[in-house]
């Protein structure tokens, strides 16, 4: 020690001699004597210095923890060290103007100058090519060698679709998600999504969506840009879900944004314009067909009823006379344009320096729809979506041990569109007679100088019909959306208190907005009064004269503000003891805020809280045996302050067998083999709607409903009613879940992570149904009784081969099964076993067993009678299940299998040669069905109308499916198996049971996407003073392999809606 000390006295005083006579030469005062002294001195101490060291020390660290086995080098000499079990080390160098060189495989390599510090703390981000080995967990990161719960990454890279809608890209590409997307229309096609399937009947289903550890909605993550994700997880086990407590039970998707990175600013941008068209249009019967079925739908069922077509009327649309007065109007292609162009652009700036870092982007989508506009309007009808989002990400280190993050967000939603919904109108297509009138009319000799269009129509009765023309039309609406973040985030190293400690807090504050208003006119409807044969003219009628109107309304819709505030800080601890033994914890404390400023109700007014406490404690033992507890301890205000706070606890271990001795002569061929296990508790806490937010409060009214007395019943008054009862035991749904999963890896090539999984569900709120009713109770009182189960596999895999620096090959595939039933369901007590939901799968349909179609009416006679209205030959005969003689409700069974699919999967490769990279993707489902018919709405010439259409303008006739005008039951075709049965001007109750007449099988097999790229050679690029240029042409939702023809079989049951879009993409992709 005494001789390090002298040595460092004598180094100080040989400098301090080399500054004082340095400073007699640069003053000139010595002249050449001095000159003479100062080179003496110089020799002596470059003589010295060879002998000089200057010691370096410091900690290397990633964004996880601690790093061992960094190597540090010098620049261009061998001098060079490791960092320890702690990450840190000490080196000496032979002056402080070297450049230190610090690597480890998996991380970028940084080169620092010393520039005289003896004190160098270093932090390494994961490379490109393994940013995969770190994984984003619950309120942190976790080596993906380390992970013990089930968690799935996402690359974002597949993400990128042609759709601006990010839910629309999960389909099929992660294991344990099932996603389908049931409509294509902007605005409305967000894709429904469910971790590891539907495992609760209760209110919320879906996950939880995190970006950048804020809650946020499925809007939210549909607005997600690709380009900005940094990761993107699914956590699916308790292990992974259960530090999130009374949220977690069904799943979580974890979302974090890109950062910036210290260099040169780094520019990029995305330009795509894509086309739509529909994947596939319903058929519908011909008019001249339409015109002849609707004839024999009267005379089949009423044979001396009134023909609504004559002879000669469709002899003269045949003909194609005048189409004014004898109309064959295809609605589809008056309301729907073939296709439709989109708008695509995306940017982003990135760098920084030691510092500070930023990321900054900006995003613009327009999503068209495919309406067609009338000539004669000076607004547009069309739906127009533009979405726009800005983001800022910047990092700033204010000391070696504290960082501070900003991050700024927001997205803005302007939608233009027809008063009814894109969906609607395509159902209206289906609703609206081909042969009754035109979408509008020619104007006659009376109307020659008349303004405003002259939209066809007749009365039915005191009712116009539905012209959906008129409709799509004659308005216009207007709604803004918009999303603004601000967040705050410090970390603060704490290894001065002990090493791996550090502290992190959050502050976050939002606010949601939105508004709507309407703009429209009331049609003017005509009919034609009078026609001349022999010169073709015809006068028209004006049908609401005193009704129509010529200038647009102006009404506004609900206006919604809320605003939500997020407080988190979370104690973190990371350390590894003996190079060998592994050890992390984490100390979370959470409280989430939010306010409705134009709430309609007093509940809904009072400001919303919840507070969360989460911890986590994991070990590892020489990277080969790893155990971990996780814990979520949550309260809400929606319970009595008995159940108002939950704890919900899991746990973990994981056995890397690759990593024991005894596998080392197979290591080569067996990379990788990790066995896990986990069990643990988590909660679903949203069990209600906004409206049910005090389960402990009864609503009373005394402004009840009126009670009459007196003989005459002309005296009554008002009294005191209850609308809902207190029920103070009320709380969490509760799910115990387990997960057994495997990770193996074959030749540093091949990789697979497949899953088993169970989930046992109790405290699911329901009604209660077996109160009796003499109990005198006015209102339903619910109570968690409901019980669930569920089970199923998730695998997912993947493959890479590289064939020099020319040509590389990826493939990858997924497979997920999950299947769920009812264990308790509150219904009543039921003879036949067949009508209780109990051992059946939640989302299952329960219906008639359709046997067949009535032969005759002696067929009808020796059947047993069924009770649903009148019926006859050719309608539909179902199955006595209980086999009292009649078939009843009590007839129900379970038919088809449930609405939600069980099966999701998908495959698909890429590759790449030399410039070109060409990547194919494959998406199918298995054992879903839904109905055909749902509730009638598919039954043709029937006046049809769709729940809640009370206040619907117009009448509706059902058109006439192409596939029922070819195969239905007639006298002249008395096929018993046909697909549609006897035809009819109403909706036959008889023939509209849910049976499985007209369930229909849910399975399919899609080409999801094929993408062909191209990139422009370094050479060219950096003439053009570019990183890179990239052409690049993609097609999603290219065909699909099903039974079902009618229409897209994803759609389900919604398939008379807008249409899933078929999309050819053409983009360019730049950066400098």
């Amino acid at each position: 020690m005494r001789r390090k000390l002298l040595f460092k006295l004598f180094s100080f005083n040989c400098v301090l001699m080399f500054l004082v006579y340095s400073t007699a030469v640069y003053a000139g005062s010595a002249g050449k004597l001095g000159a003479a002294r100062a080179s003496s001195v110089l020799n002596d101490l470059e003589r010295h210095g060879k002998n000089l060291k200057i010691q370096v020390t410091g900690t290397v660290r990633d964004s996880v923890g601690f790093l061992p086995g960094v190597s540090i080098k010098v620049r261009g000499t061998n001098l060079g060290t490791t960092t320890n079990e702690t990450g840190k080390y000490i080196l000496d160098v032979p002056d402080g103007n070297v450049t230190l060189i610090f690597s480890m495989v998996g991380f970028e390599p940084r080169e620092i100058p010393l520039n005289g510090r003896t004190k160098l703390d270093v932090i390494l981000k994961p490379s490109g090519e393994s940013l995969g080995e770190v994984v984003v967990v619950a309120y942190g990161k976790q080596k993906k060698t380390d992970l013990i719960g089930a968690v799935t990454t996402v690359d974002p890279k597949i993400l990128k679709t042609s759709s601006s809608n990010l839910t629309t890209a999960l389909a099929g590409r992660v294991g344990g998600v099932i996603a389908f997307q049931r409509s294509g229309e902007p605005g409305a096609d967000n894709a429904s999504f469910f971790i590891r399937g539907v495992t609760t009947f209760g209110y919320k289903a879906e996950p939880l969506i995190l970006i950048d550890n804020i809650e946020l909605s499925t809007t939210e993550l549909a607005r997600l840009q690709p380009d900005d994700i940094a990761s993107f997880s699914i956590l699916k086990d308790a292990t992974a879900t259960s530090l999130y407590g009374a949220k977690g039970a069904n799943g979580v998707i974890l979302v974090s944004t890109k950062e910036g990175k210290a260099g040169k600013p780094k520019f990029s941008f995305r330009l795509e314009n894509p086309i739509s068209s529909n994947t596939r249009n319903v058929e519908l019967a011909d008019p001249i067909t339409y015109m002849r079925l609707n004839n024999e739908a009267v005379l089949t069922r009423t044979p001396l009823g009134e023909l609504p077509y004559t002879e000669n009327r469709i002899d003269a649309t045949i003909a194609g006379k005048n189409p004014q007065v004898y109309p064959a109007v295809n609605w589809r292609e008056e309301l729907i344009k073939d296709y439709t162009s989109n708008q695509r652009m995306n940017l982003n700036l990135t760098g920084g320096g030691e510092a500070a870092q930023y990321y900054l982007a900006g995003t613009f989508n327009q999503d068209n729809g495919l309406l067609k506009v009338d000539r004669n309007n000076d607004f547009n009808n069309n739906i127009k979506l533009k979405s726009y989002g800005l983001r800022s990400n910047v990092n700033i280190n204010v000391t070696k041990s504290t960082r501070v993050g900003v991050r700024l967000y927001g997205t803005f939603d302007d939608y233009n569109g027809p008063i009814d919904e894109g969906a609607a109108l395509f159902r209206k297509v289906m609703r609206t007679v081909p042969t009754l009138f035109p979408a509008r009319y020619t104007p006659d000799a009376a109307n020659s100088a008349t303004k405003h269009t002259l939209f066809g129509n007749s009365l039915n009765g005191d009712n116009f019909y539905i012209n959906p023309y008129a409709d799509m039309v004659s308005g216009y609406k207007d709604k803004s959306k918009s999303l603004m973040l601000a967040q705050f985030e410090l970390t603060q190293n704490l290894s001065f208190i002990t090493e791996g400690l550090s502290i992190n807090a959050l502050g976050n504050t939002n606010k949601e907005a939105s508004f709507d208003v309407k703009r429209e006119y009331n049609p003017f409807f005509y009919s034609v009064s009078a026609y001349n044969k022999f010169d073709d003219s015809f006068v028209l009628r004006e049908l609401n004269s005193n009704s129509g109107t010529e200038t647009l309304d102006y009404s506004e819709g609900t206006k919604v503000v809320k605003s939500n505030t997020t407080l988190q800080t979370a104690l973190t601890y990371n350390r590894i003891f003996q190079a060998k033994h592994s050890v992390s914890a984490l100390l979370n404390f959470k409280v989430l805020g939010s306010i409705e400023a134009n709430a309609n109700t007093l509940q809904k007014s009072l400001p919303s809280r919840s507070a969360d406490l989460a911890g986590r404690a994991t070990y590892s033992f020489n990277n080969r045996y790893f155990a971990e507890f996780n814990f979520g301890y949550n309260g809400s205000e929606r319970f009595y302050e008995t159940q108002r706070f939950g704890f919900f606890p899991s746990a973990g271990i994981a056995w890397a067998v690759s990593e024991e001795k005894f596998m080392a002569p197979v290591k080569k061929v067996l990379s990788k083999l990790k066995l896990r296990g986990t069990y643990g508790l988590v909660g679903n806490g949203d069990i209600g709607s906004s409206d049910d937010r005090f389960f402990y409060l009864s609503n009373i009214s005394y402004n009840g409903p009126t009670t009459s007395f007196g003989t005459d019943y002309s005296y009554g008054r008002t009294g005191v009613n209850v609308t809902r009862y207190e029920n103070r035991d009320i709380t969490f749904e509760r799910s115990k879940k387990l997960n057994i999963g495997l990770d193996l890896g074959l030749f540093n090539k091949f990789d697979l992570q497949a899953d088993y999984f169970t989930e046992q569900r109790t405290g699911i709120l329901q009604t209660r149904a077996s109160l009796p009713k003499s109990l005198g109770l006015t209102a339903a009182v619910r109570a968690n009784v409901g019980a669930a189960s569920a089970s199923g596999i998730d695998i997912s895999s993947s493959y890479s081969q590289f064939f020099g620096t020319n040509f590389s090959i990826q493939a990858l595939g997924n497979f997920t099964y999950a299947t769920s039933k009812y264990e308790v369901y509150e219904e009543p007590i039921y003879a036949e076993k067949n009508l209780s939901r109990v051992g059946y799968p939640i989302r299952q349909t329960w219906g008639y067993i359709a046997e067949r179609l009535f032969v005759d009416e002696a067929d009808v006679a020796n059947s047993p009678i069924q009770t649903f209205g009148t019926y006859s030959a050719g309608d539909i005969k179902y199955k006595d299940v209980n086999g009292d003689g009649q078939v009843t409700t009590r007839d129900r069974v379970p038919i088809g299998y449930p609405t939600v699919p069980e099966i999701t999967y998908g495959f698909g490769f890429s590759s790449t040669f030399k410039s070109f990279d060409l990547a194919c993707f494959f998406q199918g489902s298995a054992r879903s069905s839904f109905w055909m018919n749902t509730n009638g709405s598919t039954s043709p010439f029937a006046p049809y109308f769709y729940a809640g259409e009370s206040n619907v303008t117009g009448v509706p006739r059902n058109q006439l499916l192409k596939v029922y005008a070819d195969s239905h039951w007639s006298e002249e075709n008395r096929d018993i198996y046909a697909l549609y049965p006897r035809l009819s001007t109403q909706v036959l109750e008889n023939n509209n049971q849910t049976s499985t007449w007209f369930m229909r099988n849910g399975a399919f097999l899609r080409v999801k996407s094929v993408l062909l790229g191209y990139t422009l050679p370094k050479k060219l690029t950096k003439k053009l003073l570019m990183e890179s240029v990239r052409f690049y042409a993609e097609g999603t939702n290219l065909g699909a392999l099903s039974k079902f023809k009618t229409w897209d079989v994803e759609m389900g049951s919604d398939g008379l809606g807008y249409p899933l879009q078929r999309v050819y993409n053409f983009g360019l992709q730049v950066s400098f």
